[in-house]
């Protein structure tokens, strides 16, 4: 068996037929279908041409991935999707949308959160809490405010989402109970012991002893990592020896996703020669502690 923890419905020119196509060419069983809840004033011109034209705003601004697209997607393939729904937290009752969404559609995942709000502000937490009472893993897009430049100086990344893994950890330390899905470069960037002095969004190179994450993967159980996206495919390719301790070590927590179409997640991990234990958790059987359907 093999579940996609992070897949959207009508994303990159593809709808959900195509999407169940390249799924089952891949061997794929289920997929959990997040949205992305854009306010306007965080609007991501850059994303427009990989989004569904229909939601388009009057105003220009596009909405991101909404709950409505997923809900269809499942309409037509009710046993292939698990439903994610992660409204913005600065925008309405977040937490109160969110067990609606729990209640009427099913959803059993807070994500994909993409924000420009840092993780331990209030209003996630709130968020974060009331998942966690229903249940719910939180998927975590993260990508950090400021990147060093060649001089050392930080430069300030008008791109960026959620904060960096101190916000993360300080949520996490705040909501026990609910678990965490890191993602995307701000998170794996933490591999390494050398994130604060890499310039790139997906640095290269041997990884450094040292890295964040191992020691967050240690203390906190409630932090799971995600291998979708190029970031999660650049942080393992960089240090194979490294790769596979880290897999070793935290295969009861690291869930395999894809985050677009196609099979380079798949051979990657395939050719690490891991156990088929191993293998089995990445897999499925991580995705299957977290939701329960």
């Amino acid at each position: 068996m093999i579940i996609d923890d992070h897949q959207h419905a009508y994303w990159h020119g593809t709808d959900v037929h195509g999407l169940i196509k390249d799924m089952d060419q891949n061997g794929i069983d289920k997929a959990w279908l997040l949205t992305w809840d854009i306010a306007p004033e965080e609007d991501a011109v850059s994303y427009h041409p990989v989004l569904n034209p229909e939601h388009l705003r009057p105003d220009g601004t596009h909405p991101g991935l909404p709950l409505s697209d997923c809900i269809k997607a499942k309409q037509n393939y009710p046993d292939r999707f698990i439903l994610g729904y992660a409204p913005h937290p600065l925008k309405g009752d977040a937490p109160g949308l969110f067990e609606a969404a729990y209640k009427i559609h099913g959803v059993r995942v807070c994500g994909e959160l993409k924000v420009r709000v840092l993780l331990d502000d209030p209003r996630c937490i709130n968020l974060f809490q009331k998942a966690g009472k229903l249940g719910c893993p939180v998927m975590l897009h993260i990508d950090v405010p400021y990147l060093p430049d060649e001089q050392g100086d930080l430069k300030y990344m008008p791109s960026w989402y959620c904060g960096t893994v101190e916000n993360l950890e300080r949520a996490m330390k705040t909501c026990p109970e609910t678990n965490f899905i890191g993602h995307a470069p701000g998170f794996w960037r933490e591999i390494s012991g050398d994130a604060e002095t890499e310039s790139e969004f997906c640095p290269k190179g041997p990884v450094v002893e040292g890295g964040k994450l191992w020691r967050l993967f240690e203390e906190y159980s409630n932090l799971y990592g995600c291998l979708s996206a190029n970031s999660a495919l650049s942080a393992l390719k960089r240090d194979l020896g490294h790769t596979k301790k880290f897999m070793l070590a935290f295969s009861d927590r690291l869930l395999f996703g894809r985050d677009y179409f196609g099979s380079d997640w798949q051979d990657f991990l395939n050719s690490l020669n891991l156990s088929q234990d191993i293998m089995d958790r990445v897999y499925y059987k991580n995705a299957l502690k977290l939701v329960k359907e």
